[in-house]
């Protein structure tokens, strides 16, 4: 008997997926638990295993190909059948693709007009302002895209984020409509290639989710940055001897788990940015937990695994774990577990050898700490000039939660450590 394998939700709020490639064809029998495809979320990349033994009897995208939560992936059949065509009566794989997005779609009245989308292009639209009612769709059955989303925000002129019958308030993940209001108005792009040749690239699910990401919390958040720099000469010395002792073990021990440390004992100390607020309810969730978010740059975005529960762990512990994870993110093999629950977050450009810039806020997190590239520079010391290592530190926070003296204080007390590495060890 034919069984399909739909793709399941997933949670986080994963609306969709992209097809990478299979690891087996039509025909091909499979135990359960084998890896049939490798897709990408706008999370992570991972591989999906097999809920059944059997034969593969239909796959039903291909490569490059989108799919929403509970669309159709693999048919398979319990015998050895030869793999089901496709005859004159029965669905093309693109009508196939068409009915299971149509079946995730959410349909609303709206002044007796009904809408055809995807969760995906309802959210699009409410970023862009533009009203589902009054787009032409171009996909199967009239369903409207993300292409017509975005053509009539181009073309168009500005519609109100909300249509009838829909809630004003913005659900969990989504831009808050007012955000999408005040957002800049795009104005029709020209036709480049009349200047010279062209080429046109698919965002990926990654980076359609940053896009949605940075846009969300630049038009939610207030925000607003202190920079300084902190005198990290002795921290570096202690830092280089301490590297020699943990050698042989295979960890690398960089700045970072010492601004982790010292980020965590900052927070403890001004816990309104180790928060999120609660505009709903009129409420700053004050959050009692370290789970410190690393970004990490990867060939497919930049992604933040979460190094949990910093304040209990050490030095080395957190550079060894640390280590494993940035591999696993970059390799696109982090658990989604590891992606998520983060209070606060860190970014280090100096990494790749940036110096002072302004972080976008982490949202629905009302702060991120930045890093620039440590080196050493000529100071003035008891009237002396000197050769330091300083380490530029940037701060952006969300200016609802805090004001810009409390900002500076976490910031000084941030600096204040890292300066002394025996208080530092003491403290954190």
């Amino acid at each position: 008997m034919p069984r399909e394998f739909k793709f399941p939700d997933i949670g986080e709020g994963i609306t969709e997926a992209e097809l990478l490639r299979w690891y087996v064809q039509e025909g091909d029998q499979v135990q359960e638990n084998q890896n049939l495809a490798e897709i990408e979320t706008d999370k992570a990349v991972a591989d999906l295993p097999s809920p059944y033994t059997g034969t593969v009897s239909r796959l039903h995208y291909q490569p490059g190909d989108r799919f929403p939560v509970g669309a159709a992936l693999v048919t398979f059949t319990d015998g050895e059948e030869e793999p089901a065509r496709p005859t004159a009566g029965e669905r093309a794989p693109e009508d196939r693709r068409a009915v299971a997005e149509e079946a995730q779609a959410r349909p609303r009245e709206s002044g007796g007009v009904q809408v055809l989308a995807t969760p995906a292009t309802r959210r699009r639209a409410r970023e862009l302002g533009v009203d589902l009612t009054a787009v032409r769709g171009t996909g199967p059955a009239g369903r409207i895209t993300d292409e017509d989303v975005e053509r009539d925000a181009r073309e168009g002129a500005p519609q109100p984020a909300a249509t009838v019958g829909e809630p004003a308030t913005a659900e969990v993940g989504q831009v808050p409509e007012r955000a999408a209001q005040v957002a800049p108005t795009r104005s029709p792009l020209p036709d480049f290639a009349q200047w010279g040749p062209v080429e046109r690239v698919a965002l990926s699910a990654t980076r359609r989710q940053i896009a949605l990401k940075m846009t969300q919390a630049l038009f939610t958040a207030p925000h607003a940055a202190a920079l300084d720099e902190a005198d990290i000469t002795e921290l570096e010395l202690y830092r280089q001897r301490a590297q020699e002792l943990v050698q042989d073990r295979g960890i690398h021990l960089t700045l970072l788990p010492f601004v982790m440390k010292a980020a965590v004992a900052g927070l403890k100390q001004f816990p309104s940015l180790n928060a999120t607020l609660d505009e709903a309810r009129q409420e700053l969730v004050l959050k009692k937990y370290y789970h410190l978010g690393v970004a990490v740059d990867t060939e497919r975005g930049l992604i933040v695994p979460v190094i949990r529960d910093v304040d209990r762990k050490s030095l080395i512990a957190l550079a060894a774990e640390l280590g494993g994870v940035v591999s696993r993110t970059r390799a696109g093999k982090a658990h989604l577990a590891e992606l998520r629950g983060g209070s606060f977050t860190l970014t280090n450009a100096g990494a790749v050898g940036g110096h002072t810039f302004i972080s976008i806020i982490n949202y629905p997190e009302v702060a991120i700490l930045g890093m620039g590239r440590a080196q050493e520079k000529p100071v003035v010391r008891d009237g002396h000039i000197a050769v330091r290592t300083l380490l530029p530190l940037s701060m952006s926070f969300d200016h609802r939660v805090v004001d810009g003296a409390y900002a500076v204080r976490f910031l000084n007390h941030v600096i204040a450590l890292l300066e002394d590495p025996v208080r530092l060890q003491v403290e954190a």
